[in-house]
C-alpha cells in the first residue's frame, strides 16, 4: 500500500505546532514521493518541533533540509508507535532510517522454535533458525527494550538458554514460570502445568506484538471468568492485573493498517466517543448540552498516610495537561475517601472562575463518591455550578453510576459500560486520573522518608 495519497502532507518549514497533536504517533519526513525518514514520537509535537531546533546534529540537518514535506500518523499508545514505526520502516527501507538497516544493532525481536521459546533480540532475519515469529526491524536498540521491558511486566517469559537453577528474572516475577526450573521438575504433572502456563505466555506475547490486542484481552477476560466460577480468586485477580496493565499500555484496540487507511481515525474515533457517551447520559435523564471540557477526580492514599487527590481535565475527548490539578488533602481523617473527596469538591469549587468550568464531572468510584461531590456543588447554590452534572465509574464491573433527582430526593441509574467508545473514554479519564494521583502521593511518601530530598 502507498501511504502518501493518505496523508495530509504539512510544508516542512511552515509548520503551525499548534496544530500538531500531543499525542503519540508516527511522523513522516518525505522527499518528492519517497519517505526519507520514518520516526515515533509520545508526544508527536514536541517531537517534531524539536527537528527545527538551531543545534542539530549533522546527518539531521542534512535530512532536514532535504525533506520538503512531512507527514504525521496518531495512534492511541506508545506501544502501537512503536508497532507501527517498525512495519513503515520495514516496507519503505527509508534512507535516513540507517540504524534499521545495520547489522551491528539488535534490531528485531525473536521468538524461538524451542520445547521452551525464548523471546530475544536478533540483528537479522536468520533463515536457517527455526522461529516462531520475527518483528521488526525497530529503529534502535533502544525501541527493542522499551517494547519488551512493557511486555515482560505482563507476561514474563525466557530470554535464557536452559540452566541447572532458577534465573536471576524469575526471583523478581519476569520469568515466571522459569523454563529451568520447569526442566527439572520431576512430577510430570506440575511440570505440564508449569509449561502450559509458559507457553501460554508465550502465545500472548506474540499476539501482543502482532497487533492482535483484542484477541488476547478475549483469551485473558474468558481465562478470569472461569477462574472465577472455579473459586480460583487469586489466580483469578492475577489475570485481571494483566488485563489492566495491558489495556494501560494499549488503550484502544485499533489495528496499525487503519491508520494508514485514515490518517484522522483517532479524531474520528475521540468524537464517536463523545458523541455515545453524551448519548447514554441524555437517555439516563441527564441534563447535558456539550462534553466538550470533562473533569476526573480521583483519591490516593495508603492506610491514610500522605493522603492525594488528582484533578485531569480532557478538551474534546483528549487530556490537557496544563489543566491538571494536584491536591494534597489537609484534613486529619486522611483514610475516608469520602471526606477526602468533599474537601476537594470545596477546594475545586472557589476556582470555577480562574480555572474554567467543565460541562461534566466524573469520579473515581461509586454512589458515596457521587454523592458527596453533588452535595457540595449543591451547597454553593450559583446555578451554573450547582447543576454541573457528576457521575462515577464504579471498577466493579465498571459501571457508571448516574444520579437523578427525584423531588428532593436523590437516586442513582446504575450502567455497566459494555466495550467499545464509551468504555474507551470512560477508562482512559479514570487511568489518568489514578496514574496522576498516584505520582503525586509517592512524591509526598519520598518527601516523608527523607525530609531533605
Amino acid at each position: 500500500m502507498q501511504i502518501r495519497e493518505n496523508l495530509k502532507r504539512l510544508k516542512a518549514r511552515k509548520i503551525n505546532f499548534k496544530k500538531i497533536p500531543e499525542s503519540p504517533g508516527v511522523y513522516i519526513f518525505w522527499l518528492d514521493s519517497t519517505p526519507i525518514y520514518i520516526g515515533k514520537a509520545i508526544n508527536l509535537r514536541n517531537r517534531l518541533r524539536s527537528y527545527f531546533l538551531i543545534n542539530l546534529a549533522p546527518k539531521t540537518r542534512r535530512m532536514i533540509a532535504g525533506a520538503g514535506e512531512l507527514s504525521f500518523i496518531r495512534v492511541n499508545s506508545e506501544l502501537e508507535s512503536l508497532l507501527l514505526e517498525a512495519r513503515l520502516i520495514r516496507k519503505y527501507q527509508p534512507r535516513y532510517n540507517s540504524a534499521a538497516k545495520d547489522d551491528k544493532h539488535p534490531l528485531y525481536i525473536r521468538i524461538t522454535k524451542e520445547e521452551y521459546p525464548r523471546v530475544i533480540t536478533a540483528r537479522k532475519i536468520e533463515a536457517k533458525s527455526p522461529n516462531l515469529a520475527f518483528f521488526g526491524p525497530f529503529p534502535s536498540s533502544s525501541s527493542v527494550a522499551s517494547v519488551l521491558k512493557m511486555l515482560r511486566r505482563i507476561f514474563p517469559y525466557s530470554d535464557h538458554k536452559l540452566g541447572k537453577k532458577a534465573c536471576l528474572y524469575s526471583h523478581i516475577g519476569l520469568c515466571n514460570p522459569c523454563p529451568s526450573v520447569i526442566n527439572q521438575e520431576r512430577d510430570a504433572k506440575i511440570k505440564k502445568n508449569l509449561l502450559q502456563n509458559y507457553r501460554k505466555n508465550i502465545r500472548l506475547v506474540k499476539g501482543v506484538l502482532s497487533g492482535k490486542f483484542s484477541n488476547v484481552k478475549k483469551a485473558l477476560y474468558g481465562e478470569m471468568l472461569l477462574k472465577s466460577k472455579n473459586e480460583e480468586f487469586e489466580k483469578a485477580e492475577l489475570i485481571k492485573e494483566q488485563i489492566d496493565r495491558l489495556g494501560y499500555i494499549t488503550q484502544r484496540v485499533i489495528p496499525s493498517q487503519a491508520f494508514l487507511q485514515n490518517p484522522n481515525l483517532s479524531v474520528d474515533l475521540i468524537n464517536k466517543e463523545i458523541k455515545d457517551l453524551r448519548t447514554l447520559l441524555v437517555n439516563c435523564k441527564l441534563k447535558i448540552v456539550n462534553l466538550s471540557r470533562i473533569e476526573c477526580f480521583d483519591v490516593a492514599h495508603l492506610a491514610g498516610t500522605s493522603p492525594t487527590a488528582s484533578m485531569v481535565t480532557f478538551i474534546n475527548g483528549e487530556a490537557d495537561k496544563s489543566l491538571y490539578r494536584h491536591f494534597r488533602i489537609r484534613q486529619e481523617k486522611g483514610a475516608d475517601d469520602i471526606s477526602s473527596l468533599r474537601e476537594v469538591a470545596k477546594r475545586r469549587a472557589k476556582h470555577f472562575g480562574s480555572w474554567g468550568s467543565p460541562d461534566l464531572i466524573m469520579v473515581d468510584g461509586g454512589k458515596t463518591q457521587v454523592s458527596a461531590f453533588c452535595e457540595v456543588l449543591k451547597e454553593i447554590n450559583i446555578p451554573n455550578i450547582s447543576n454541573i452534572p457528576v457521575v462515577g465509574l464504579a471498577k466493579k464491573f465498571e459501571t457508571l453510576i448516574i444520579p437523578v433527582t427525584k423531588g428532593k430526593k436523590l437516586t442513582f441509574i446504575e450502567r455497566k459500560v459494555a466495550k467499545g467508545s464509551v468504555l474507551n473514554l470512560v477508562q482512559r479519564m479514570r487511568n489518568e486520573a489514578h496514574r496522576f494521583a498516584r505520582r503525586y502521593h509517592h512524591h509526598l511518601i519520598r518527601k516523608s522518608l527523607i525530609p531533605f530530598s
